[in-house]
Order: C-alpha cells, then sequence, then structure tokens
C-alpha cells in the first residue's frame, strides 16, 4: 500500500489514497469525483424544519451556483440515529470540495439566505445537536454518481464496509471491478455511487448506495444478489474466501428528501 499526500493549499486537508498492484483502490484521476457526505445529527422539534429550509433555500441553491451539482438530501427514519439527515455532495474538484465551509463563509449571498440555520442564538436552540463530515473518492470502476428518475418513489440503502486491515480493504474493492457491479445490475438493484473513505471515522472502508422504488424491491433485490450464481462463484474464491475481509457492516435505510437531487 502506498499513500499519497495532496496539498491544495495550507487550508486544505489532506487527503490519502491507496493503491494496490491490481485492480484495487480508487485512484484520483481527471474527471473522477469525489464525494462529501455529511451527517446531521438533528435537534428534536423544530430541528427538521430548520435544517430542511436551510438545505433546500441556502446551500444546495449555493452549491448548485458553484457547480456542484446533484445533491442528495436524505433522512434515516429507522433505528437509533433517528432523527438524521444525510447529504451527499459530488464534485470533480477537490480543492472546493475540501474549503467548503471557508468558501461559503465568503458567500454573502449563501450567509443572508442561511443565517437563521447558522446564526441560532445559543447551544439549546440549534437545529442540530452535531454534524460530521467525511470524504470518499469514486471508485475506478463506479467514477461518476448516478441519480435515480426524482419523479418517481425510491428509497435508498447506504452501505458502509469496514476491514481490519488495508489488504483486506482493497480485496473487498476488488470484488465490486470483478463482479458485483454486474451482478446488482442483473439483481435490479439500482448503483448510485461507490466511494473509498480517504478521511473520516472506520478507515480503512468503502462506502456505497444503492436505490429501489420500495423496501419490497430491495429485499427482491439483495435475494436475487445472494443467489446469483456469480456471486456464489466470486465469494469462493480463495483470494477473498480464505478470511474474512469484512468486520463491520454499517446499513441503513434513507429516505430522499423532497428537494433532494437524487
Amino acid at each position: 500500500m502506498q499513500r499519497r499526500t495532496f496539498l491544495k493549499s495550507a487550508l486544505t486537508a489532506s487527503v490519502a489514497s491507496a493503491a494496490s498492484a491490481g485492480t484495487a483502490l480508487a485512484q484520483p484521476s481527471g474527471g473522477r469525483e469525489y464525494y462529501q457526505l455529511r451527517k446531521y445529527h438533528l435537534s428534536r422539534g423544530t430541528g427538521s424544519a430548520m435544517t430542511e429550509k436551510y438545505f433546500s433555500e441556502a446551500l444546495i441553491p449555493t452549491l448548485n451556483r458553484m457547480g456542484m451539482k446533484t445533491i442528495g438530501a436524505f433522512s434515516v427514519n429507522y433505528g437509533p440515529e433517528t432523527p438524521t439527515y444525510y447529504l451527499l455532495i459530488p464534485s470533480s474538484d477537490l480543492f472546493t470540495l475540501t474549503n467548503l465551509d471557508l468558501l461559503l463563509a465568503k458567500d454573502e449571498t449563501f450567509l443572508k439566505a442561511a443565517e437563521p440555520f447558522w446564526s441560532s442564538p445559543g447551544k439549546d436552540a440549534s437545529p442540530f445537536v452535531d454534524a460530521e463530515s467525511s470524504l470518499l473518492a469514486a471508485f475506478d470502476g463506479w467514477p461518476h454518481l448516478t441519480a435515480p428518475d426524482t419523479k418517481q418513489k425510491r428509497i435508498f440503502h447506504l452501505r458502509t464496509y469496514v476491514s481490519s486491515t488495508y489488504g483486506d480493504h482493497v480485496r473487498k474493492v476488488e470484488m465490486f471491478h470483478h463482479g458485483e457491479f454486474k451482478i446488482f445490475q442483473e439483481s435490479g438493484c439500482g448503483q448510485v455511487f461507490y466511494g473509498d473513505l480517504l478521511i473520516g471515522r472506520q478507515l480503512p472502508s468503502l462506502t456505497y448506495m444503492l436505490t429501489f422504488p420500495d423496501l419490497a424491491a430491495l429485499e427482491k433485490g439483495w435475494a436475487g444478489f445472494l443467489s446469483h450464481p456469480e456471486w456464489k462463484k466470486l465469494a469462493a474464491e480463495p483470494r477473498y474466501a480464505f478470511e474474512p475481509i469484512v468486520t463491520n457492516i454499517d446499513s441503513l435505510i434513507l429516505n430522499p428528501l423532497p428537494f433532494s437531487q437524487v
């Protein structure tokens, strides 16, 4: 494994990209997308309404104006994370993506629209308890986000695979490139994005997102994937089967917010 550091400026976060001798990890190149995945743990009460207004009237229009299109906005409706909103921000401009909050703080149009959210009086009145961001690089085999038809009913399955070693992580990424993309497609699973985690919690790990019309379609798609002959063959290959290469899986069902562009 090798690590390369990208220094865009003194303000830019450093980004690590792992590489292997084979197909392995996503390696940043011209045109490849990066993803900032933001998570907002909302306050009870008015937190949801204030955050939705901030997303729809301030943040997403500004991101679009800055050249970042197809912004995903989602809610977690089940499990211990509720109420939580996720924001998926794709861009091929790494500098802008890693310096986003600094750039927003200098944008007068944004600041005016965002003022109620950015300047809520004190912790008790804040629309969110805390927020966190992670930075991902798109896989070689899936270099750009693929958005479903936003006019259709849809849900999303956000999954994160954590490995105990970088070698195991490399092998898991290889599995996607050696067959999982195709198996998902043939099983009726819509594929939105795949990314290597560069900065964030739970390194080394990858995150990907699937989409389905509803929960019944999700269950049918996964059943088709797990029973697919090519999946059984791939999972049995000695390179991937000799030890567990994924030690933890986070799995969330997300619903798009009304203004989501994904």
